[in-house]
């Protein structure tokens, strides 16, 4: 097993296995992580001995959100021009390879759209899945408005995101978030098992298999991602997005003034 500080990667047959390593953060996604998250992707589509990725985080946690700390100065200029913010997302988009997200523990904020943007998700019947960024004045930005409405339609999306409830595995497959939910013990053993099955299919059907597939699922996605980042960035430009950012980090309610 190689590892580096912020991602452990591990290779069984013709599958990778890439585990998020920032247990003292739960995982949060900050830009170092996503940016060795993109270039260990980039690496793996370009091995050929490789023909399907995994990504996990521990039995507790997936990834808890986005890097709070550091978004708090952003400015919305910061917001709008850091390329590091979404390029691991549009690498799985571009990837070649199948990848599969296997989720326990709570996959929240960046932690969840980064699942959804995998092929599919296993999930440990320990998995929660929630976008709260209302809470901290903020909205997803990176994929969570378009891809949980697509993922679980419009009114249990408008819900989720408008109050920041977590749903747990059960109902996120009852949903049709995840694939299947599986006991804690088996989910890494199992999305091993499922990965090595779609890697000893033929490459180039695999890909074409899911290029058909995503261009059902993904028709008109582009544009709506474009506004949500706008929608994103604008955030960073109100006072209620550092008020609830100074609340989180102060283990406090937030007093939002709505400006």
């Amino acid at each position: 097993m190689a590892a580096t500080e912020l991602l452990l990667t591990e290779r069984h047959g013709k599958v990778a296995l890439l585990r998020l390593n920032r247990p003292e953060a739960m995982n949060a996604l900050s830009l170092g992580l996503r940016e060795a998250l993109r270039l260990a992707l980039i690496a793996l589509d370009e091995d050929v001995s490789i023909g399907a990725v995994v990504i996990t985080g521990s039995d507790t946690v997936f990834a808890a959100g986005a890097d709070v700390r550091a978004l708090r100065d952003w400015s919305e200029d910061d917001a709008r021009g850091n390329a590091e913010l979404r390029g691991a997302w549009r690498q799985i988009g571009a990837m070649h390879k199948p990848v599969i997200a296997a989720v326990a523990g709570p996959a929240f904020g960046a932690g969840c759209e980064l699942a959804m943007m995998c092929d599919f998700a296993l999930a440990a019947d320990n998995a929660q899945f929630g976008q709260p960024e209302i809470r901290l004045g903020l909205i997803p930005g990176s994929g969570g408005t378009q891809r949980l409405v697509r993922a679980v339609g419009k009114a249990k999306a408008m819900e989720m995101v408008l109050t920041g409830r977590a749903i747990d595995a059960a109902e996120a497959e009852r949903a049709g978030l995840v694939a299947r939910v599986l006991p804690l013990a088996e989910l890494i053993p199992e999305a091993l098992k499922t990965a090595e099955r779609i890697a000893s299919y033929s490459v180039p059907i695999v890909e074409l298999a899911r290029a058909a597939v995503n261009a059902a699922h993904e028709t008109f996605l582009e544009e709506g991602l474009r506004r949500e980042a706008a929608l994103f960035e604008a955030t960073f430009s109100t006072d209620d997005r550092r008020e609830g950012i100074d609340a989180f980090l102060g283990k406090r309610k937030p007093a939002f003034k709505n400006r």
